[in-house]
């Protein structure tokens, strides 16, 4: 079980770590290529589209194929784009590889939550789900100080080391993993897939209680520095170390959640968690002190870290049949409710003082995933899982 976690540990980190190390990288990249700073944006953009887009193919792709060969050909298709997004000469390139290494992740990640049902011993499910989940975290930690010293060298240092990282898990994922085939070995076409997902209503109640509950993350995540900004007049490198701080509760939160689970029970623990986020959402504009603030996200951030191998293991449960389908389906739901909180977030924060605005807009969201989640049988079977 263990290098079985750990494999899935890296594959998460790897996949993290290069969609933040561009981060650091934009103002070079913006000289380089001598494009408007506004304009380096879309690199970070295609990356996103190209993992959206694709999810939707990805998942029904994989079901009924032996998610392993899925794996390592996703890893090998992502190490190469990664390396040509390092050895490109302009700007229109870079987009093309960028948008390549998204789709290339798409194949790759849904395979991830998919497997870990299928080699995890069922006891320790949530406990292997949250390492994993702890690949990304630790990502958002040291993904952009990695982008920032490995550029020192030069801005196409990041990607070549990204792409032998990954080149390299991509051949110890082929020996170590097990064939994972999927349940259903008779392959069938990417229609009928959808068709079979849309008609279960277990799993259509889930993505929906995962749209507004994603929602609620994003809109918070994506406007925490500008908050930070506005109210406290913090640097970009202040909302950088704050950025930290919450990224260090997040990644306590997912190595801890099974501990928590296992003692309490994965039912009343998810909806306690769903809880407690909302009353933090509701309650963190209310304060006026930097430190209190920075400690109130660090403790939202730690909640999102436990309840988030919980909804991993919930979908899972929802189309067992159909696992990879509904994992990259998930992803795209959550890009798209990215996408409208860039829209309704913007609106929020401008036309409303503080963070009013979009700290009670995810407490709403929040609460109607918690009445979705309490309303459904999608928990019941939690004493199987934990």
């Amino acid at each position: 079980m263990k290098k079985y976690t750990i494999i899935f540990f890296f594959v998460t980190f790897l996949i993290g770590t290069d969609t933040f190390l561009i981060a650091p990288l934009l103002p070079t990249l913006s000289r380089y290529y001598q494009i408007p700073t506004s304009i380096s944006g879309w690199l970070v953009s295609a990356y996103a589209l190209g993992y959206a887009c694709f999810a939707l193919i990805s998942g029904p792709f994989s079901d009924g194929r032996d998610r392993k060969k899925v794996i390592f050909w996703g890893l090998l298709a992502f190490a190469l784009s990664t390396f040509l997004c390092g050895v490109s000469e302009n700007f229109a390139m870079m987009i093309v590889f960028r948008l390549l290494a998204g789709v290339s992740a798409s194949f790759v990640t849904p395979q991830v939550w998919a497997s870990i049902p299928a080699v995890i011993k069922r006891e320790h499910v949530v406990r292997a789900t949250g390492y994993v989940t702890a690949g990304f975290a630790v990502s958002q930690l040291i993904g952009i100080p990695i982008g920032s010293y490995l550029a020192v060298f030069s801005w196409r240092t990041p990607f070549f080391v990204v792409s032998l990282c990954t080149l390299f898990l991509s051949v110890i994922a082929l020996f170590l993993l097990p064939n994972l085939m999927a349940g259903q070995h008779t392959k069938q076409s990417i229609v009928s897939i959808y068709a079979g997902l849309f008609q279960n209503k277990k799993a259509l109640w889930f993505l929906l209680a995962y749209f507004f509950f994603e929602m609620g993350i994003f809109s918070m995540t994506q406007f925490t520095g500008t908050w930070l900004s506005i109210s406290y007049k913090l640097t970009v490198a202040g909302i950088g170390t704050a950025m930290l701080a919450l990224g260090g509760g997040n990644l306590i939160g997912t190595l801890i959640s099974h501990r928590i689970t296992s003692r309490f029970g994965f039912k009343p623990v998810f909806l306690s968690e769903l809880m407690i986020i909302a009353i933090f959402y509701i309650v963190l504009p209310l304060s006026s002190n930097l430190t209190v603030s920075i400690i109130m996200l660090a403790l939202n951030f730690f909640v999102n870290g436990l309840i988030f191998p919980l909804l991993m293991v919930s979908m899972q449960q929802s189309a067992p049949t159909m696992r990879s389908t509904i994992s990259a389906f998930s992803n795209a739901v959550m890009y798209l409710g990215t996408t409208i909180d860039g829209i309704v977030g913007g609106l929020l924060i401008t036309h409303f003082p503080g963070f009013y605005g979009v700290s009670f807009f995810a407490a709403i969201l929040t609460i109607i995933a918690l009445i979705i989640f309490s309303s459904t049988d999608l928990l019941r079977q939690e004493k199987r899982i934990v």
